[in-house]
């Protein structure tokens, strides 16, 4: 519970571009079986693997499992992706699109901020056993194609505003907005085998830490210095929420504070908090003004995403592809 939980009503389609780090990886020769063939480039089978396991832990992170029929397709689907990419790599090729140094010391900074520190970012490349000069030959290659989409496919597709209004009068469903809280905490662990005795010492510690607080400390401090979440580097901040992602009792005392109030001692299964309320919306309808910038982006990403997959037909029909997968 101490996870921060986004809500969006998109979820724009990634078709073609490596999202993560850990799709980085060095094409494996020698014995590793090659699957596919673009003109003279070799996907072999450890690429599509990886691949693979890159989308499967996606999947198994939100509680999705494929069976065997569903795993083939994927599989299939998967490779087709890897194809289309390498289209796209080599015709950006061809058209001689350069990237800067600059452009890839930027990618490389946007990365480095997902990681807690330097040595954290290194030791993820060790894990994925590539050296920083083979992420930033990739980064350049997906740049490269990225400029190749925006010059000849992007900067074709337009939105009018009489398609944005149309599609938020069509689809009124997906622009209400529940009652939610933003809260931070401070939470004091108890662990569910825990003795009567530490459960005695951990309810002691969250009323030492509530007096404090009734005193006049300030609760982001308190949190950063005691709560045993995650949540406490941000002084305890779990943003906004809706009624159904926590936990009952932690849910049930956030949801009847307003503002600015801190609870009492809440007892949850995963021990002891304080729950200060710093924000609330009511229940709504999202006004349109409010977001037609957003669906304006949602439509040309699905136009952009059409476009893409017969721009990319076109380079296929016009290349050496051949396929090996079993």
């Amino acid at each position: 519970m101490c996870q921060k939980r986004f809500i969006t009503i998109f979820a724009l389609v990634a078709c073609f571009l490596m999202g993560t780090i850990a799709s980085f990886s060095p094409a494996k020769a020698g014995k590793d079986e090659k699957v596919a063939v673009v003109n003279d480039h070799i996907i072999y089978m450890s690429n599509l693997n990886e691949e693979m396991s890159r989308y499967e832990r996606q999947l198994a992170s939100a509680g999705q499992v494929l069976n065997e029929e569903q795993q083939a397709e994927m599989r299939s689907n998967v490779l087709d992706g890897l194809i289309n990419r390498e289209l796209l790599k080599q015709e950006s090729e061809k058209q001689g699109i350069e990237i800067g140094a600059h452009e890839v010391d930027q990618e490389m900074a946007t990365l480095k901020e997902r990681f807690p520190n330097e040595e954290g970012f290194r030791m993820a490349l060790s894990q994925m056993e590539i050296d920083e000069e083979t992420l930033r030959q990739q980064f350049s290659q997906d740049l490269a194609v990225q400029k190749l989409i925006d010059t000849q496919v992007a900067h074709k597709v337009e939105v009018t505003p009489e398609e944005a209004k149309s599609f938020y009068d069509s689809n009124p469903e997906l622009f209400k907005s529940p009652e939610m809280v933003r809260a931070s905490h401070i939470l004091v662990k108890v662990e569910p085998q825990a003795t009567s005795a530490e459960k005695a010492k951990a309810r002691e510690k969250i009323e030492g830490i509530q007096q404090r607080l009734q005193r006049g400390g300030e609760f982001a401090e308190l949190a950063r210095e005691y709560s045993d979440c995650p949540s406490a580097q941000r002084g305890g901040d779990l943003d906004f929420f809706q009624k159904g992602q926590m936990v009952a009792p932690f849910e049930n005392a956030a949801f009847s504070l307003e503002p600015g109030q801190v609870s009492e001692v809440v007892e949850t299964q995963f021990g002891y908090h304080l729950i200060k309320v710093t924000d609330k919306t009511e229940a709504g309808v999202t006004p349109y003004e409010n977001i037609a910038g957003q669906i304006g982006q949602h439509l040309k990403q699905q136009k952009v995403n059409q476009e893409l997959s017969e721009y990319v037909a076109q380079l296929k029909s016009r290349a050496d592809v051949k396929t090996y997968l079993k």
